[in-house]
């Protein structure tokens, strides 16, 4: 019975740390001051925590928020996304309710120069170094509250971010293990991403969303 309420009141502060860390990073004004952008727009992911979700999914920085709502993946890419991870067995309430979404990056970081955002245009603009320096502690600290199991790295700058300086391309298909993590790569599903529309590429695709499969079988009702 001790162990049990030890146990609970190990979740209950989780979810009371996990909460604190959310406000601090709604309340962040850090590229703001920094001159990146007029004005903030940090996202997080306030969905129920029920202990510790297993999967993390790790993105480059959230969409804008009028496309989005606070809800990532919302539009074009996520329903490229959920179409990929329906091939692994993953109905996508059943994916946002076990899996806990962050980004590199926590703001909006407006369109890329010369474009508009979204898949008429040529998406978002990526984040400076100095911006994901900024954002890396809420990271940090996002992965020591969480401590997922599997890591799910979507795009270039999230898979750089865990991998270090890898082909991205040989990337998609295999399994990494960093720092007692495992960590699956795949690509942005972004309708800009001309990566997605090779043959070979989507080949690749297939390969990663089996081996997603195979490592969440045993872990798609995580307790």
């Amino acid at each position: 019975m001790a162990r049990l309420m030890a146990q609970r009141h190990q979740k209950v502060n989780a979810v009371d740390d996990l909460a604190t860390l959310h406000a601090e990073i709604t309340a962040c004004r850090q590229c703001v001051m920094a001159g990146y952008f007029a004005e903030s727009s940090p996202i997080v992911v306030n969905q129920p925590i029920q202990g510790k979700p297993a999967l993390m999914l790790v993105g480059q920085a959230p969409a804008s928020p009028v496309r989005s709502k606070g809800r990532p993946f919302s539009g074009q890419a996520g329903r490229v996304l959920f179409g990929w991870l329906a091939r692994a067995d993953w109905e996508e309430e059943a994916f946002r309710e076990q899996c806990y979404f962050t980004a590199i990056t926590k703001c909006y970081p407006g369109p890329a120069k010369g474009g508009v955002g979204g898949p008429l245009g040529k998406g978002d603009r990526l984040p400076s170094t100095r911006e994901q320096g900024l954002c890396r502690p809420f990271l940090l600290r996002e992965l020591a509250l969480i401590q997922p199991r599997l890591i799910l790295t979507v795009g270039r700058l999230s898979m750089s971010y865990f991998l270090g300086h890898i082909d991205f391309t040989d990337a998609i298909g295999q399994v990494f293990e960093r720092d007692g993590r495992t960590i699956l790569p795949l690509p942005h599903p972004s309708g800009v991403s001309r990566w997605n529309n090779l043959p070979e590429n989507q080949a690749r695709v297939v390969l990663a969303l089996e081996q997603l499969k195979r490592l969440t079988r045993k872990d798609a009702a995580p307790k």
